[in-house]
Formats: C-alpha cells, sequence, structure tokens
C-alpha cells in the first residue's frame, strides 16, 4: 500500500470556502450552534468483509424526528441515542462498500464517501479543534480556515478516512458557572450534598452538549463531516486541561470524578456515536475500561490507545491499555501501521525543564503539560516500555511505524531509526483550530 500526503499548512485568516459550505462571516460558534438541525456526522464503527460500518449522528432541537437515511442496502431509520433540555441526540447504522466509492442519501442530498480502501490512501489526520479560553466566541471564518481549507483539499482529492488525534473539543470552561466547580481544580468543596453534585452533573452534561452542538454546526466542519467517515480518539482538553496529571486529590474528589463521568459520556455520545454498554466491534474492551480501539483495512491497520481514561500522574496507561497494546503486538499485521498517539510518542527528555519547574515558581504552572507527555521523567520506564512495543511491531510486520500526534500546537517530524533499515516516523500536527 501507498501512501500520498497532503501538507496543510497556514492559510489567510477568512479563507473562503465553496459556494455550498455556507458563510460563516460575523457569527461566533455559539450562535451556530442555535441550528435547528445538525448532521449528518459520520463515525465509523468498524471495517470488515468489505464494508464500512458506519453511524451517522444528528442534534435536533425540540421533538423533531430526523428522515432516515437511504443506502443501496435499504432505508435505515434513526434511532435516540441521547436527550438534554433543549436537543435530542440522535443516530443510525449502516453498511457502505469498503471497495468502492458510494453514496447515501439523507433529507434530499446525496453524499458521496471514497470508500475505497484497497488502492491508494488519502488519509486526513486533525487535532486541536479549539482553544483553551472563549473558543465559542471566535468568529466563524477565522476559527475554521483550516476546515475550509481541508474540504477544499477533498472536493480536489477524495479522503478516505479522517482521524482526530485528541483535543477535538476544549472543554475547560464546561466548570463555569456551577458554585461546587467554578474553582476547581483549585478549590475542591469538602462535602458536597447528593443534591448538589446531581444538579453539578445536569450542569456539566448541557455544558459539553453545547460545545459540541456549536463545533458540529460550523459549516466547514459539517460538510467534511458528512462525507469523510472520522474516528476520533480523545485527550485532556476533552475533559479538561492536564486531565490525569493534575493531583490525585483534584481528580479524585467527587467534582472531579463527575466531570470525568459527564467528559465521558459526551465522549461516547460526540465521538464514537455510541452509549454505555453499545461500544462498536473496533473497541478493545466492550466495557469501556479503557476506550482503546483499532481498525484493519487491506495493507493497513490504525491502533489509537486511550491515553486519558486509565492516567495518573506516574502512568500513561493502566492495565487495559497495556493488554490492548501488547495483544496487537502479538497479533501482527500485514501492511502498515498507523498508531495514533495523542501525546507525541518521539521527543525530546524533558528532565532539565521539569528540574528548573521545581526551582523556578513562575514554571511550575506548566507542571501538568510536562507532566502529560511520554518523556516526562515521571513516565521514562513507560515510555522505554512503549518504543520497545512499536519497534517489536516494526520488525515483526517488516514495515516503518508511523506515529500521528497533535497536542503541542506545533507541526514537527521526528524519525527513530531501527535495525534492519527500519524505522518508526512520527508526524505531529499543529492545531486545526488552535493557534500556533
Amino acid at each position: 500500500m501507498k501512501f500520498r500526503t497532503i501538507r496543510i499548512g497556514p492559510v489567510p485568516v477568512g479563507i473562503i470556502a465553496h459556494d455550498d459550505i455556507a458563510s460563516h462571516s460575523g457569527q461566533n460558534a455559539m450562535t451556530a450552534a442555535r441550528a435547528p438541525l445538525i448532521g449528518p456526522i459520520l463515525i465509523l464503527d468498524n471495517i470488515g468483509d468489505g464494508t464500512l460500518t458506519l453511524s451517522a449522528l444528528f442534534i435536533v432541537d425540540g421533538g423533531e424526528h430526523p428522515p432516515p437515511v437511504e443506502t443501496p442496502g435499504g432505508v435505515h431509520d434513526v434511532e435516540v441515542l441521547a436527550r438534554f433540555d433543549s436537543a435530542t441526540v440522535w443516530r443510525t447504522r449502516f453498511d457502505l462498500p469498503a471497495d468502492r466509492p458510494s453514496e447515501y442519501h439523507w433529507n434530499g442530498e446525496s453524499y458521496l464517501v471514497a470508500g475505497d480502501l484497497h488502492d491508494d490512501l488519502r488519509i486526513a489526520f486533525v487535532s486541536c479543534n479549539g482553544e483553551e479560553i472563549g473558543d465559542l466566541e471566535r468568529e466563524g471564518s477565522e476559527r475554521n480556515a483550516m476546515w475550509a481549507r481541508l474540504c477544499k483539499a477533498h472536493r480536489e482529492e477524495p479522503f478516505a478516512m479522517l482521524l482526530h488525534g485528541g483535543d477535538q473539543v476544549y472543554a475547560d470552561e464546561v466548570t463555569r458557572g456551577h458554585p461546587l466547580s467554578e474553582d476547581w481544580p483549585s478549590h475542591v468543596p469538602d462535602d458536597p450534598s447528593q443534591a448538589d453534585l446531581a444538579d453539578l452533573r445536569h450542569h456539566l452534561r448541557e455544558r459539553f452538549f453545547d460545545r459540541y452542538a456549536a463545533l458540529y454546526a460550523a459549516p466547514e466542519f459539517a460538510w467534511i463531516a458528512a462525507r469523510v467517515p472520522s474516528l476520533m480518539q480523545w485527550d485532556d482538553h476533552d475533559i479538561c486541561d492536564g486531565w490525569g496529571s493534575l493531583r490525585r486529590w483534584q481528580t479524585h474528589s467527587v467534582v472531579g470524578q463527575t466531570l470525568f463521568v459527564a467528559a465521558r459520556e459526551s465522549f461516547l455520545i460526540f465521538q464514537q456515536a455510541a452509549a454505555e454498554g453499545d461500544l462498536p466491534a473496533r473497541f478493545h474492551d466492550p466495557a469501556g475500561h479503557h476506550l482503546g480501539w483499532g481498525v484493519r483495512a487491506p495493507g493497513l491497520r490504525i491502533l489509537a490507545p486511550d491515553l486519558r481514561s486509565e492516567r495518573t500522574r506516574r502512568s500513561v496507561m493502566g492495565t487495559g491499555g497495556w493488554s490492548m497494546m501488547e495483544a496487537e503486538a502479538a497479533t501482527g499485521a500485514s501492511g502498515r501501521t498507523l498508531l495514533m498517539s495523542s501525546v507525541p510518542l518521539l521527543g525530546p527528555r524533558l528532565s532539565i525543564l521539569e528540574a528548573l519547574m521545581v526551582v523556578i515558581p513562575r514554571m511550575q504552572k506548566y507542571e501538568d503539560d510536562l507532566r502529560d507527555q511520554w518523556q516526562s521523567r515521571a513516565h521514562r520506564a513507560e515510555w522505554a516500555r512503549m518504543l520497545r512495543l512499536v519497534r517489536d511491531m516494526a520488525r515483526a510486520d517488516g514495515q516503518n511505524l508511523t506515529v500521528v500526534s497533535g497536542e503541542i500546537h506545533l507541526a514537527t517530524r521526528a524519525v527513530m531509526g531501527l535495525a534492519e533499515g527500519l524505522r518508526i516516523d512520527q508526524l505531529v500536527a499543529s492545531g486545526i483550530a488552535h493557534p500556533p
């Protein structure tokens, strides 16, 4: 299998998308979230037996029922996936061929899907869809300029898949506006009542909904997401900045755990088109204790370990994550492996920076950022373990292994040479919507 690359570099602010991508000038993302119907958003559930198993996600205001999806295989009605105060999330599942282009029809419109996984593939990779403060107040054409450029690239030569490598949503502000979480994580309430915690759960759930709805309503994102199946894995901002690298008394407090539960439910709904106990077959653990997954196509394997669900200040992955990676290494694959590591796997050691952080007080605000990285001194043994594991994967397959990452808001390339002429390549994307 051959891979061709597309360079998606800086673009001028205010880039104009194609005519059928509605203008977003003068609107912020929250304004767009008021659209009465959002979707379809295509999620790739799995690949197998010459088919793409897909989900299509819809967000509808009020009690309206979205029309069914039509394919050559039949009519596929939608079902309720989740309900929120002002809207309902619906989903339908259907198959399309994995060996040729095809299309599906919805609400009077046809959507072409590239589909053919047997020839050269164009795969798009994005990460960091937002920024920490004021993301929903940004002007739409500025915020989504790179999404518009990706739409243009798809029109010129279609993408078969769209990989999202982490921070699909910047949820850092969802804790604001509720007395239990307003000052979290710096302040943790002592002993909140069950009634107050229930109110907090509702508050967080609705704020997560607001952010996902706003992002998915953006015309630039919505256009490509309806035509290119997405595969997503989360990172810290999908929960909160530095989740897992914060202090245990913060993340394991009742407020911290309430936040994680709300973030996890939203991740399953909006990024996987799934619910608890209903994970697609590509997930390694059907119970969802960790949310790592893998898919295989002819000559290609894509692995996305979950680097957040089991993370602590001393470990990047837990028992479930390592079980998945070791099982994949033992199974092998015929062809190329793409490893989605939400934080870069290759990079400089951070011991000197972490030592400086201890003695220079103003640097201590970056502690969780450094702790997030594989190269942190807290994760040194685990980093070496992962490097040995991907080395063994490359040797067993006789193919170079490629790591794709985001998180650092900076485009980089790294190479780790192996014996027998093999190597590990790493490509890190700058943010699709985060300023450099």
